[in-house]
């Protein structure tokens, strides 16, 4: 069986980091995936959804201190269903990714955004030299019919 999500959207709000009795810490954030389609007119309509995530431990760490709201960011996890009580006593039920992996995927400077492409990566190399842009790579042209 697999449960495997796999998000990439924008922050809602800054993250809510708790720091348990236990040590442990504790980040819940919502972000929003975005979908386009034309409707029945031609018109372009986008279809939001809105997550609810959360990250434990070294990982609620680190989406404390690079994640902040509007930030494009990728989380892996998986999809979790809870029972809790609200303030009032009445049974409530949540659902939210509870990630294992989230990764920015903007630079860190501002005003600058551009996509990680090694999910891997937790840093950006940029080229410093733009004189080969637009020169074909010779490690890619080989003779694939596509």
């Amino acid at each position: 069986m697999v449960n495997k999500v796999i998000l990439i959207g924008n922050l809602g709000a800054e993250p809510e980091v708790r720091r348990l009795e236990s040590g442990a810490t504790v980040a819940k954030f919502r972000m929003a995936t975005n979908r386009n389609y034309r409707d029945k007119s031609g018109e372009w309509q986008k279809v939001t959804q809105w997550h609810n995530v959360v990250a434990w431990r070294q990982l609620a760490e680190r989406v404390e201190r690079d994640f902040a709201k509007g930030k494009l960011v990728y989380v892996e996890g998986e999809l979790t269903h809870r029972k809790y009580m609200d303030k009032d006593g009445n049974e409530r039920y949540t659902t939210e990714v509870a990630a294992y992996s989230a990764k920015l995927l903007e630079k860190r400077e501002a005003g600058v955004s551009e996509y990680i492409t090694n999910y891997g990566s937790d840093t950006l190399d940029t080229p410093t030299d733009t004189s080969t842009a637009g020169e074909s790579d010779p490690a890619m042209d080989d003779d694939l019919p596509f």
